[in-house]
């Protein structure tokens, strides 16, 4: 450091960590080092559309404990009109974790309420459309399904659990936001098992692999914990993904056979299981994959498909919270 400069942590980081890149700095600056700030600036930016995300974001957050530091960032976002907000620096990273748990918590609650669905003959998409319609809710993340994964909801909502617990608070809602989404994929073996009446043997194709479409990453994929669960359980698994067939290689059991399309997945299958819902996967020929499939099982974990019509085909269809569709 020869001139005086601002320094940005832009990564999601624990809260306190702006203080200790000063702290570091500070350490180890002889007494002719010149002035330095650091300002917290999270980034909201979603795989698969980062660049859009960046050019139209909903708000910006900037956070130090010197407000010409904040200006000077400020005044780099400035041509993006966005709303502004300037904190101190623990408030800014602190916002970026508690808006990834409560985006992750939306998606368990609206899980759990699926779960109850299927007890009381509920159908959790029209109960979520209708919890959408009240603008305190909002529509966004209520899609019941398998789970949340990825590189983000689940080491954010595990870090903000452990800071809240290193700093004496018992963090009981978010224990529960992982216990629920754990529990989401233990239910798809269930119904699984339930449908095939056991596993062992069973030829069982799987559509989507990366943990959301319009990406290839697989990290906390709810997909992978299920191959992994059901090679446990001695089933011989296919699958396929439009992106992450690449990373699938490294990371799946050597035993799953990875397809080339969908159709090769469900050749002679016993099941076929939806687990992440691509736009490739919504115009499928399911006349041809009906002729194809030894069994005419299908669980949608996405509630992706149309429950009536594959049903008028010959299926026997299960979704995610449907009543009778389960």
């Amino acid at each position: 450091m020869d001139h005086p400069i601002i320094i940005v942590d832009k990564s999601t980081v624990p809260v306190g960590t702006g203080d200790w890149v000063a702290d570091i700095i500070q350490k180890y600056r002889d007494g002719h080092m010149p002035k330095f700030q650091v300002v917290s600036n999270p980034e909201f930016l979603r795989e698969g559309s980062a660049v859009a995300d960046f050019m139209h974001p909903e708000r910006i957050v900037l956070g130090s404990n010197d407000t010409e530091a904040c200006d000077r960032v400020a005044e780099l976002y400035a041509p993006l009109r966005a709303p502004m907000l300037v904190t101190d620096i623990r408030t800014a990273e602190m916002i970026k974790y508690a808006s990834n748990a409560f985006l992750a918590t939306k998606i368990s609650f609206i899980n759990e309420i699926a779960n109850i669905c299927e007890s009381v003959g509920a159908n959790v998409i029209d109960v979520a459309r209708g919890m959408g319609l009240d603008n305190r809710i909002g529509s966004k993340f209520l899609n019941a399904g398998i789970g949340w994964g990825g590189s983000c909801f689940p080491k954010d909502v595990k870090a903000l659990a452990h800071i809240a617990v290193e700093y004496g608070t018992q963090p009981q809602l978010l224990q529960a936001v992982i216990d629920i989404n754990q529990t989401q994929r233990r239910r798809v073996i269930e119904k699984l098992n339930r449908m095939l009446n056991g596993l062992e043997g069973k030829e069982i194709g799987i559509l989507g692999l990366a943990f959301k479409p319009d990406t290839d990453d697989m990290r906390e994929s709810p997909a992978a914990d299920i191959i992994r669960y059901l090679t446990n359980e001695k089933a011989i698994i296919r699958a396929y993904d439009p992106e992450a067939m690449e990373q699938a290689k490294k990371i799946l059991p050597k035993e799953v056979v990875l397809c080339d399309n969908p159709y090769q997945v469900v050749e002679n299958a016993d099941a076929l299981l939806l687990a992440t819902e691509w736009n490739e996967f919504k115009q499928l020929d399911f006349k041809k994959i009906h002729d194809l499939m030894r069994e005419k099982n299908i669980l949608d974990g996405r509630n992706l498909w149309d429950p009536e019509r594959l049903s008028e085909l010959g299926f026997t269809y299960v979704g995610v919270g449907l009543g009778k569709y389960i």
